[in-house]
C-alpha cells in the first residue's frame, strides 16, 4: 500500500518537472500556404525509412493545381527541379531569417515557369537548381508563386511545407508556429519494449509489452502491477503515434521523456533536424524490429554509437541499473506540438530466477565509434568510425557458383537490418583476368533480397572498389548490354494528332539509366523524368506543326550507349466530330373510328 500510495505521488512529481519549454518561434508570422483550410497528412517528426519527415504535409482535397501562395513577403533564393525529393519546389527567404519550402508543386507561377524553362534549355537539362539573388525574385505575403501538385518522392498530391533557420539549414517544426490547425487529440501508447543493455540492441529480440488505457490520459501495463526481468541493465522503447483529430492520419509524437524513479532521466524532443542529420532516425527506432516487422520503436535511451541529435541527457543515457530486489518506478510522458500529455507508468524488479544463463560470445563483431575493417583474401569491407550505432555481429559467407558476366564470388556480408550511419568501402578481388577494353564497364552490384543497387566500379591495384549504404550480398559483373528503348509508335511516321506528348520508356538491366537527351532535327528539348518513370517531352514552340526527326541516347552506369530515331509527324488537335444521330420519325397515330352501335333486333 506504502508503495502504490508512493508511486501516485511520483507520477504528480514527474508532471510538475515536466512542463514543456517551447522555442521562442514568431507566432503567425505566416500565413497557410494553400487558400483551404491546413489538413495534414504528415507532421514534422513522422517516422519514415532513414529519415524524420521533416516539414508538414497539407492535403489538397486529392487534386493537383490548387494555387500556392508564399507564406510570407521574402524573395525566392532557390528553385529545383529533381526526379525524386521534392521534384518541382520554391525557397523563400524571408527578413526574420527563416526559410520557408514548398515541394511537389505541379508547376510554377508563369513568370517563374518561363525563367526556369529558358534555364533547362539554356543548360541542356531538365533537372536542375537554380540559386537566386534577393533582387531576382521578389516575393510579398500572399502572392501566387505556384500549382500543388504530386512530383518528386510523393504518393498522392498533396503540398510539402517547411521552415528552415537560413543560416544553419536546419527544419523547425512548423507547428511550433501558430497556424490555423486545430488539435483535440493526445497521444496514443500502444506497446513498450525492454531491451538487455549488457549486450548489442542488434544482437536480441527485445521483450514487448502491451499497455491499456485508464482514466484519463493514462496508460499502464496489461495485467501486471510489477514487470519482473531477469536483466539487470534495462532500457525501454515505445510504440506510440499522434493524430490532430478523431479518425485523422497517423502521425510522429513530438517529444518524450522517461522518469526513473522519480528523477528525470533522458528526453527526445523533434523540433529542430537538419538534414544531414535525419538518418540518426536509424537510431532512434528499433531498425532491426521495423526491418523485420514494418512497425516502429522509439528507443528511450542512447544507442553507444548515436551522437544524440534528438535526445537531451538529464541524468545518464537511458539505461538503468536493477542492482537490488527492490522494485522501481518508471513513468514515460509523450507529449505533441500542443502540449498534449499522455503518461505510461509502471514498476520494474529483478528477480535472479528470471536470469538467463548465456553462453560468452567470442564470436567476430563490428564495434562502434572505432574504424573497423573486415578482410578477406579476395574481399574487403570497411566502416569509418561514425558507422555503427551499436555492435554489429558478423556474418559472412562466399559463394562461387557461376554466374553470367560474373567476375567474382558472391560475398554475402550481414544484411540490410543492419543500419549503417556512413557509406562503407567494398573491395573485390577479381577472379578471372578482366581485358583492358572491359575494365570500364565492371560494376559491383549490392542485392538485399528484394532489389539490386549497382555502382560504378573504380580500379585500385587490382582490386574493384565502390562504396555502399548497406550489408548485404556483393559481387562484381561485366556489363556490356546497351540501355533497352522502346518504339513509341508504329509506321515509318509516328502521328500525333490527338496528344500533346511523346512518351519515351527507356530501361538498363541491371543497372540504371545514368543518362539521356532527346533531340528534336538535332536540337536538344526537354524530356522530364519524374519519379524515374518514363521519359516524356510536351509539345511545345520548340516543335511546330509537321513531320519531325527525334532522335533518343541512353547511357547506363558503365558507359554503354543506345541510340533510336523516329520520324514523327505532329497534326493540329481535332475534336471528333459529333455523330449525328438520325431519329425515326414516330409512325402516324391511327384514327380511331367511331361505329355506329349494331341495331339490336
Amino acid at each position: 500500500m506504502k508503495n502504490c500510495f508512493a508511486f501516485v505521488l511520483s507520477v504528480i512529481f514527474c508532471s510538475v518537472l515536466s512542463a514543456q519549454s517551447r522555442p521562442g518561434y514568431p507566432k503567425y508570422y505566416f500565413r497557410n500556404p494553400l487558400n483551404i483550410p491546413m489538413d495534414l497528412t504528415a507532421n514534422m517528426g513522422e517516422l519514415r525509412p532513414d529519415h524524420w519527415h521533416m516539414g508538414l504535409d497539407i492535403r489538397t482535397q486529392k487534386k493537383v493545381g490548387l494555387p500556392v501562395y508564399a507564406a510570407a513577403g521574402g524573395y525566392i533564393s532557390k528553385i529545383k527541379v529533381e526526379p525524386f525529393g521534392y521534384g518541382r519546389s520554391i525557397f523563400i527567404n524571408h527578413p526574420n531569417g527563416l526559410t520557408t519550402i514548398y515541394g511537389h508543386l505541379n508547376s510554377f507561377s508563369p513568370a517563374l515557369e518561363k525563367y526556369v524553362t529558358e534555364q533547362q534549355y539554356q543548360q541542356q537539362s531538365w533537372e536542375i537548381e537554380l540559386d537566386f539573388s534577393k533582387d531576382k525574385f521578389p516575393v510579398f505575403k500572399s502572392q501566387l508563386i505556384a500549382y500543388s501538385g504530386n512530383t518528386g518522392g510523393s504518393m498522392g498530391p498533396h503540398l510539402h511545407f517547411e521552415i528552415r533557420d537560413t543560416k544553419t539549414g536546419k527544419c523547425l517544426n512548423p507547428l511550433l508556429f501558430g497556424f490555423p490547425i486545430k488539435d483535440d487529440q493526445y497521444p496514443e501508447i500502444y506497446k513498450l519494449a525492454v531491451y538487455d543493455r549488457s549486450k548489442s540492441v542488434y544482437m536480441q529480440d527485445p521483450e514487448i509489452f502491451s499497455v491499456k488505457k485508464t482514466s484519463g490520459e493514462g496508460y499502464i501495463l496489461f495485467s501486471m502491477p510489477v514487470m519482473m526481468t531477469g536483466m539487470k541493465k534495462v532500457s525501454f522503447a515505445i510504440q506510440a503515434i499522434d493524430k490532430m483529430k478523431r479518425g485523422g492520419s497517423p502521425d510522429g509524437i513530438y517529444s518524450a521523456k522517461i522518469f526513473f524513479d522519480n528523477r528525470p532521466m533522458l528526453s527526445f524532443t523533434l523540433d529542430s533536424i537538419s538534414y544531414n542529420e535525419s538518418s540518426y532516425i536509424n537510431a532512434q527506432i528499433d531498425y532491426r524490429y521495423y526491418n523485420k516487422t514494418g512497425q516502429y520503436f522509439q528507443h528511450l535511451s542512447l544507442l553507444p554509437g548515436d551522437p544524440g541529435i534528438v535526445y537531451k541527457k538529464i541524468n545518464g543515457n537511458g539505461v538503468f541499473n536493477l542492482s537490488d530486489t527492490g522494485f522501481h518506478m518508471v513513468h514515460i510522458e509523450v507529449r505533441d506540438e500542443y502540449d498534449h500529455l499522455s503518461e505510461l507508468n509502471f514498476m520494474i524488479g529483478y528477480a535472479d530466477s528470471l536470469k538467463k544463463n548465456e553462453r560468452p560470445d567470442n564470436s567476430e563483431k563490428f564495434i562502434p565509434n572505432v574504424a573497423n575493417k573486415f578482410p578477406r583474401p579476395d574481399f574487403v569491407f570497411s566502416l569509418p568510425s561514425n558507422s555503427l550505432y551499436d555492435t554489429v555481429p558478423v556474418i559472412y559467407f562466399r559463394n562461387n557458383t557461376a554466374s553470367p558476366n560474373a567476375v567474382s564470388a558472391l560475398h554475402q556480408l550481414n544484411d540490410p537490418s543492419f543500419p549503417l550511419q556512413s557509406l562503407a568501402t567494398v573491395r573485390i578481388k577479381p577472379d578471372r583476368e578482366i581485358p583492358d577494353a572491359l575494365k570500364e564497364k565492371v560494376v559491383i552490384i549490392r542485392n538485399d533480397g528484394h532489389r539490386n543497387v549497382v555502382r560504378k566500379a573504380e580500379w585500385e591495384d587490382g582490386w574493384l572498389v565502390s562504396k555502399t549504404g548497406d550489408f548485404g550480398n556483393f559481387r562484381a559483373f561485366i556489363d556490356t548490354v546497351p540501355p533497352y528503348i522502346k518504339d513509341i509508335g508504329k509506321g515509318d511516321t509516328v502521328v500525333y494528332a490527338s496528344s500533346n506528348s511523346i512518351v519515351v520508356e527507356a530501361r538498363d538491366d541491371p543497372g540504371a539509366v545514368k543518362n539521356f537527351r532527346g533531340e528534336i532535327d538535332g536540337q536538344w528539348v526537354r524530356f522530364t523524368n519524374d519519379k524515374k518513370g518514363p521519359f516524356i517531352y510536351t509539345f511545345d514552340e520548340y516543335c511546330p506543326y509537321g513531320v519531325h526527326r527525334l532522335a533518343v541516347t541512353v547511357e547506363d552506369l558503365a558507359g554503354n550507349t543506345a541510340t533510336k530515331t523516329w520520324w514523327f509527324r505532329r497534326d493540329p488537335y481535332k475534336p471528333p466530330l459529333k455523330k449525328t444521330i438520325h431519329k425515326k420519325k414516330a409512325a402516324p397515330a391511327k384514327k380511331t373510328i367511331n361505329k355506329k352501335p349494331a341495331k339490336i333486333k
